[in-house]
């Protein structure tokens, strides 16, 4: 009887927890939804032509086309990559699994005369650490409005690095990065104290996971366009929770 009382008594605890994980799981909401162009997608512009003997470091920077990533337009789906959403400000409730970053540094890279990635997500409880995978000296020089500006040569094939720890206070915009040896480079870094943030893939769509159910206002920012929608309002229900594509004029890209 004790026996059976005890595994009667282990399966209520066991059901009590699943049963609790998956309400607390409820309690929270994922966004899922695209940036995607209206009208005809054009040829992809490029920065760098490969073959290209006229620039800087040519047999590194030219080995191969570089793309202009200011504007991404998937030819299939029309999606938009490189358009950052995020809200402005921390939510009063985060999920405690993502109220501290899990990894507390970022990687910065660069490979082909091109940074990697073209939009990086920092927390202000991160730092970034800047690598290169390329055979020549790179710069970078970042240009936020609250942090502290950096400027430091990358040496070449550095895959040690070398670490930023100024990006401890929010931004309220992307902050620019150059290389100043290479000028057509630029990316930007999206400097944050919470991590309800997403960055569009190459097909246009973007997810923010475990955000608190309500409304919530977000900003839709690309760097061709700024504000894409200065107010982007959502609906957040605990659960998943698919959203209309936010559409742009392709012209609007290219002015």
């Amino acid at each position: 009887m004790q026996r059976v009382l005890f595994v009667t008594a282990a399966l209520a605890i066991a059901s009590f927890v699943v049963d609790h994980s998956i309400s607390f799981a409820d309690d929270w909401g994922t966004i899922k939804g695209s940036v995607v162009v209206t009208g005809d997608v054009p040829p992809q512009k490029l920065l760098v032509m490969k073959g290209n003997a006229a620039v800087k470091d040519a047999t590194v920077c030219a080995a191969q086309d570089v793309p202009d990533e200011s504007v991404l337009i998937d030819q299939k789906t029309k999606g938009v990559a490189n358009v950052i959403v995020f809200l402005p400000k921390k939510p009063s409730k985060i999920h405690p699994e993502l109220v501290k970053s899990k990894e507390p540094e970022v990687v910065f890279d660069q490979k082909g005369c091109q940074f990697i990635p073209h939009v990086l997500l920092v927390r202000t409880d991160q730092k970034v650490r800047v690598l290169s995978n390329d055979a020549v000296a790179h710069n970078t020089h970042t240009y936020p409005l609250k942090n502290k500006q950096e400027n430091f040569i990358v040496s070449p094939n550095d895959r040690k690095g070398v670490l930023v720890p100024s990006v401890n206070l929010t931004e309220r915009l992307p902050a620019k990065v150059g290389c100043d040896i290479h000028p057509w480079m630029q990316a930007y870094w999206v400097i944050l104290d919470h991590p309800y943030a997403a960055v569009t893939k190459e097909d246009g769509t973007f997810e923010i996971k475990d955000l608190p159910p309500g409304n919530h206002e977000f900003k839709v920012w690309q760097e061709k366009v700024g504000y894409i929608n200065n107010s982007y309002k959502v609906t957040v229900k605990a659960g998943s929770n698919d959203l209309e594509p936010i559409k742009v004029p392709v012209e609007t890209l290219l002015k």
